[in-house]
């Protein structure tokens, strides 16, 4: 299985630029996935790949009435749009009153986001955007059927005081027993921090440092650049050559870098020799040629 669930404790860090730009550049083919019980940001901002806008009342709102039957999870991409660039998203609730709809539905969808990299059919890893989290968010309930659970955080030390806090809340309530114990658990748990790329490597070794220190389970697994106008360019708002941008490159280290630490127990998806799913291209980057990226995401949770 492949789902990997991205959040943040406070804030505005950047969980949606983060969760596309790592899809973007994502080396198999995956389902972009807003699961933010708030609402989702893409549907506002993006484009569908005829050129118009997203349907919102397909996605996560229309997938409530089906997960409510049993949920097969090849039935998820009955709910999924392609943005312009080809990156399949499958859109977030329009308010939060909507969340109410999928009461007790979470785990549902959980196995099935899970279970997506096993199908014979049609498989994908799928990333899911679970935006700001506390400790009874519903989201927190996808958790437990994902592979990796990522933490976003910004640098500012009252930022990695929370992250700090929330890793390790998140290892207890996850793995249990005693602080610590968590470093073997399953879902691993991830920090990504957003950060100047001058002095990303310092405060990576620093942050890593306290989380071990501190007996949180967790550990810093990459850094994201700080790129507000590699922001602007993914989410359509700007024109630039996206692919060079320092956010994009920073995802792409990402990417490979959780690839080499966790791929090979994330099985591989099978099909056709010589088959590319729809969506992806061999080059693994999702997008119009020439540029491997989506033509509109959103930007700037």
């Amino acid at each position: 299985m492949a789902l990997i669930a991205l959040a943040a404790d406070k804030g505005s860090p950047g969980v949606t630029t983060a969760a596309v730009a790592l899809a973007a550049v994502w080396p198999r083919r995956v389902l972009l996935a807003e699961t933010d019980p708030a609402g989702g940001d893409l549907v506002y901002r993006s484009a569908a790949a005829h050129g118009g806008p997203l349907n919102p009342n397909t996605g996560m709102l229309s997938i409530a009435a089906t997960a409510r039957r049993g949920l097969v999870p090849d039935q998820l991409w009955d709910h999924v749009q392609p943005l312009s660039g080809g990156l399949e998203v499958l859109v977030g609730l329009g308010i939060s009153e909507q969340a109410a709809g999928l009461a007790g539905l979470w785990p549902t969808l959980g196995r099935a986001f899970a279970s997506l990299a096993d199908s014979p059919n049609a498989a994908a890893d799928v990333i899911a955007d679970c935006g700001r989290i506390s400790g009874d968010s519903p989201a927190t309930e996808l958790f437990q059927h994902a592979a990796l659970v990522l933490l976003l955080s910004r640098t500012e030390p009252e930022a990695i005081a929370r992250v700090r806090d929330r890793a390790a809340a998140l290892s207890n309530k996850l793995h249990g027993g005693a602080r610590g114990a968590a470093n073997a658990g399953m879902p691993l748990i991830g920090v990504v921090l957003v950060a100047d790329t001058n002095n990303a490597a310092k405060l990576s070794g620093q942050v890593n440092d306290m989380l071990v220190h501190a007996q949180t389970g967790a550990r810093v697994v990459g850094t994201i650049a700080d790129d507000p106008a590699g922001a602007d360019q993914l989410a359509g708002r700007r024109r630039g050559r996206l692919e060079k941008s320092l956010l994009i490159r920073s995802a792409r280290k990402v990417t490979s870098d959780l690839y080499q630490q966790f791929g090979a127990a994330w099985s591989m998806p099978t099909g056709p020799a010589g088959h590319h799913p729809a969506g992806h291209n061999p080059t693994g980057h999702n997008g119009p040629a020439g540029t491997g990226m989506p033509g509109h995401a959103g930007a700037g949770r």
